[in-house]
Order: structure tokens, then C-alpha cells, then sequence
């Protein structure tokens, strides 16, 4: 039997973990029966999306966090050639979404009885995300994320404390099938997934193949109600909160009052004042786990 061709593509950097060790803890793990493999690691912003789709594969294998997976995604997105992931940033969003295990050797592991499927992908004045994409406080906490020269989630949370009390909402108005809405909103994502990262849900019922984003919109609130909104977000209950306004379409416009940053998958990058998203039915094959509940499409 013919092997499988997959190429591991490894951020050093993303979720302030040493990556070293892990070419060796792949031939350790991987079937070698089943997969001819090699490895390749990152050197600078943009490296992994010029080692994707270039036919050297017949799957690249994200070794990073949800960044890193745009990257290759991007390339990746309507070719022959599929995506899979071993989780090493500091949410991996996607990765939770999917089953994949946060234990390096088990996901490993899983991909070598994974099963291949195709989900949705989206895109931003047409550029392309994968899991969220969004507007507001999360993308300014993207970019100070970004800029910072420290990772992982302790640093994120530690800047979204910082920047909570001087952060102010924002107007927005959406426009989306027959309908034309204007909010005041705190932050307002884009999501294909269910989740930000670290089991943070703000769309918990969202599916990655079922041709449609969730767009979710949280209203301005007080410092005594940040508690309440971050346990709905970890019990997946935001959808209930009387504070988000949410709802699902295959496209979407976002006027807002000046031009400013949005976020794709957590990568910060400058816009103008409109918005325009859409949706890409099954549009990257990828690598899923086996009977993790994740509805295939083939």
C-alpha cells in the first residue's frame, strides 16, 4: 500500500513551548507504516503558508496554534491537499473543536486512525479564517496580544485584564439577508467554531460544516457582570445571556464608524470601515479524529 505523504509544519514560538523535542516524539508515535513524514520549522511570519500547498504533501500538518493554522489553511482551502493539527498554541480553538487532544503524544497518536472531512471556511474582505474572526475588545486584546513578547494563556489573560477598564464599545451596523441592525457592542465575532480557545465557548452551538457562521455580539456591560459572562462563556451558556445578541448567516457587512484592526484567528490586521464576510461551504479537507462526535462530510 502506497504511503501517505505529510509534511509537519512547527511554529517554534506559538504558545511559548520548545518544539525540539517533537520530530523525535513523532517517529515515536506516528505509524511509519502508514505515513512517510518530514519535518519543518518556522523561521518567520508568513514561512508556513509558503511550505503549504506547494503538491510536496498529501497533508501538512499544523504543529501551532490557530496563527499558524491560518497560514497553512489559506493555502490550503479548495486544493487536493488537507490539513491536520497538533495543538501547540496558546488556545487552539479549532483543534478543541474537532476532539483533538491537547496531550502532544496522543495527538499524535490520533492521526493515525484520523479520518478525513471538509468544514467550512470564511473569509474577511477576502481574506481568509478558519475558526473566529471579530471586531471590538478581543481584537484590540488581539493586537496588544501580537505585539507582546511574551505567549501562552497567562499572558492573555493577564492583557485582557489590563485593557478591560480603559476599553470602550463601539457602534456597528449589520447588514445580513433582508435585515439591517445597528448595536452598540463590546466585541462582536465571527465564528465558524464554537470556541475561542482554552474552552472559552462564545458560540456554543456553532458546526464547521453546516454552511453558515455564527455572529455573536455582546452588548457594553459593567465591571461587576465580567464574572457572569466569563463563567457562561466556560459553561457554554452565552447564547443565554440577555447581554448577547447572536444569530447565523452565509454572509454578512459590518459598517463601523472608523477604520481600525479586526482579528483573523487571532492575527491582528488593519481594515477600513466596511466588512465584508462570507461563508465557503467544505472548502479544506482535513484530518479528524475518529468517533469524536464530529459530524464527517465526505
Amino acid at each position: 500500500m502506497q504511503k501517505i505523504k505529510i509534511s509537519f509544519i512547527i511554529n517554534p514560538i506559538s504558545g511559548g513551548q520548545k518544539k525540539d523535542h517533537l520530530p523525535k516524539l513523532i517517529s515515536k508515535y506516528l505509524n511509519k507504516d502508514k505515513f512517510d513524514f518530514s519535518f519543518h520549522f518556522t523561521k518567520y511570519k508568513g514561512h508556513a503558508s509558503e511550505l503549504s500547498g506547494n503538491g510536496s504533501a498529501d497533508f501538512y500538518i499544523v504543529a501551532g496554534g490557530d496563527g499558524t493554522l491560518n497560514e497553512v489553511a489559506s493555502k490550503l482551502i479548495h486544493s487536493s491537499a488537507g490539513m491536520g493539527i497538533l495543538p501547540l498554541g496558546s488556545g487552539n480553538g479549532l483543534a478543541r473543536h474537532l476532539g483533538i487532544e491537547m496531550n502532544t503524544a496522543k495527538a499524535i497518536e490520533q492521526l493515525n486512525t484520523a479520518e478525513e472531512s471538509y468544514i467550512d471556511t470564511c473569509s474577511l474582505n477576502g481574506k481568509p479564517f478558519i475558526n473566529m474572526a471579530g471586531v471590538g475588545f478581543d481584537a484590540h486584546i488581539g493586537k496588544m496580544f501580537a505585539e507582546s513578547t511574551k505567549r501562552g494563556f497567562k499572558t492573555y489573560v493577564l492583557q485582557t485584564l489590563k485593557e478591560f477598564k480603559n476599553y470602550k464599545s463601539k457602534s456597528y451596523q449589520l447588514k445580513y439577508q433582508d435585515f439591517e441592525i445597528k448595536h452598540e457592542a463590546f466585541l462582536l465575532s465571527i465564528a465558524n467554531s464554537s470556541q475561542y480557545g482554552n474552552n472559552a465557548f462564545i458560540a456554543p452551538k456553532a458546526e464547521l460544516n453546516d454552511g453558515l457562521f455564527d455572529v455573536c455580539l455582546l452588548k457594553p456591560f459593567k465591571l461587576w457582570e465580567m464574572p457572569g459572562i466569563g463563567f457562561r462563556l466556560f459553561n457554554k451558556s452565552i447564547d443565554k445571556s440577555p447581554l448577547m445578541h447572536s444569530f447565523r448567516t452565509n454572509e454578512l457587512i459590518i459598517e463601523r464608524e472608523t477604520d481600525g484592526v479586526a482579528h483573523l484567528d487571532g492575527e491582528p490586521m488593519h481594515f477600513g470601515k466596511t466588512l465584508h464576510m462570507r461563508i465557503h461551504p467544505s472548502s479544506l479537507k482535513i484530518l479528524v479524529p475518529k468517533k469524536k462526535g464530529f459530524k464527517t462530510q465526505l
